[in-house]
């Protein structure tokens, strides 16, 4: 299954409100930022250098990874259905990334409505290339 690491990456505007709540994550080394399974604690955004999101099967084995592209939004889904993560996030040695908490993106979205569009576009392209990649199967 190909899946577009495309689909993960948020707008500039979105980008730059989620910014503005965000504090900066450097990897020193290889590091996972959260767990499939996990109840999210927020969203990290991809800034430079390579980070995955994967998906494991119940006996441990790698289903699929999709190597992400500068401005990619980790843990969006999760975030926002206030549902545990069904992806694995790993950052490679180098990595920067920001995270915003989950309070901070909840606060974003009351006060600046308008940006719900932005991420329900991130939303419907994880969605839509999703589909695409099982049909192609």
């Amino acid at each position: 299954m190909k899946l577009d690491s495309s689909a993960f990456v948020a707008d500039q505007e979105l980008l730059d409100a989620l910014e503005k709540r965000a504090t900066a994550v450097v990897c020193e080394e290889d590091r996972i930022l959260f767990h499939q399974g996990e109840l999210p604690a927020g969203l990290f955004i991809l800034q430079s250098g390579r980070a995955t999101l994967s998906m494991h099967a119940p006996d441990g084995g790698t289903l699929m990874s999709i190597p992400l592209k500068q401005g990619s939004l980790l843990g969006l889904p999760g975030l926002v259905g206030n549902q545990p993560y069904s992806l694995t996030a790993k950052a490679m040695k180098g990595a920067t990334l920001s995270f915003v908490t989950r309070e901070a993106f909840s606060n974003m979205m009351l006060t600046q409505p308008a940006l719900s569009l932005h991420v329900l576009r991130v939303l419907a392209a994880e969605v839509r290339n999703a589909r695409t990649a099982i049909t192609e199967v």
